[in-house]
């Protein structure tokens, strides 16, 4: 039994960790082309002056192109404060960016289908944009405090023509492969265990479609931990196969890449505490709305 479980989890590993390989580096050359193209003052500038409404839609369309890593998200963010971007713009950036950017969605049509992908992206849009705006009529602007913009490490790079822009995308594309392979193919190894180990019964019973707390549940245990969305979406398959609800599947991944102790410890640097519980609240209730509906879906 236990070299029949390990079989299936060794495929299982093998399969998911090269068709995440393939598909995060190639995403991530196409994504840095187009910052190669769209510099950050240009987005600064797009994003300046316009209607409060629009300038949040283009802030989370932004965000939605903007892999997630502290050495961009959170040095862009300063730098969009500190050049007059309105406030609402630069949150809806924020909240989109770790959920929407391309190799997340592209992760979820491959491995849970376009209706899911779309569903994600629908309501994390439309929800980055609505708090982002709420959060400014509420008058949250007067609590990012007075930071100097942080430079980002993308910013030094020098030479305009095609094959210079071509060969930093792919730089930019295999420096962030290093950094988060570990996690992808920790992600794989997870979901392998659970894959072939962990009881269908037991996932079943705690998370599965008949316990109504199961995407609160999802999303809380998702927020605190440091589980960046393409290492969670191999475990979530792994878990959905095993009865786990996809309404929690979804919470837990969405509560993982928006918020967490280290994303949180950066922004302390930018927001007042008051800020950043509307931040962990406004996470958390994206993941539950999601997770919600998703089930609804699958009825």
């Amino acid at each position: 039994m236990f070299w029949s479980n390990l079989a299936v989890a060794a495929n299982f590993f093998v399969e998911i960790a090269v068709e995440l390989i393939i598909l995060f580096i190639g995403i991530t050359f196409l994504v840095g082309l187009i910052q190669e193209y769209v510099p950050d003052e240009t987005v600064k500038r797009v994003l300046g002056g316009r209607h409060k409404i629009l300038g949040s839609i283009l802030g989370a369309g932004f965000g939605a192109l903007t892999p997630f890593c502290s050495c961009s998200t959170i040095p862009l963010l300063l730098g969009m404060l500190n050049a007059g971007v309105p406030f609402a713009s630069a949150m809806t950036f924020l909240f989109a960016s770790p959920l929407l950017n391309p190799v997340i969605i592209s992760l979820f049509i491959i491995l849970m289908g376009w209706k899911v992908a779309a569903l994600y992206f629908a309501v994390t849009f439309v929800a980055a944009v609505a708090i982002g705006l709420l959060l400014d009529g509420l008058g949250f602007a007067s609590q990012v405090k007075s930071v100097a913009a942080v430079r980002s490490c993308c910013d030094c790079q020098q030479g305009t023509d095609a094959r210079s822009r071509i060969r930093r995308s792919a730089d930019f594309a295999l420096s962030l492969f290093r950094q988060l392979v570990p996690y992808l193919l920790i992600g794989a190894g997870i979901g392998a265990f659970i894959h072939g180990f962990v009881p269908t019964e037991l996932i079943s019973r705690i998370a599965g479609p008949g316990n109504p707390l199961a995407v609160p549940i999802a999303a809380i245990i998702g927020i605190p931990i440091y589980i960046r969305a393409e290492t969670m979406i191999p475990i979530g398959l792994a878990l959905i196969e095993k009865g786990m609800s996809l309404g929690a599947v979804l919470a837990l991944v969405i509560g993982g890449a928006g918020a967490s102790i280290p994303e949180l410890t950066l922004l302390s640097a930018i927001f007042e505490k008051r800020m950043l519980a509307a931040f962990v609240l406004t996470i958390f209730t994206i993941a539950v709305a999601a997770g919600y509906l998703a089930n609804l879906m699958a009825l």
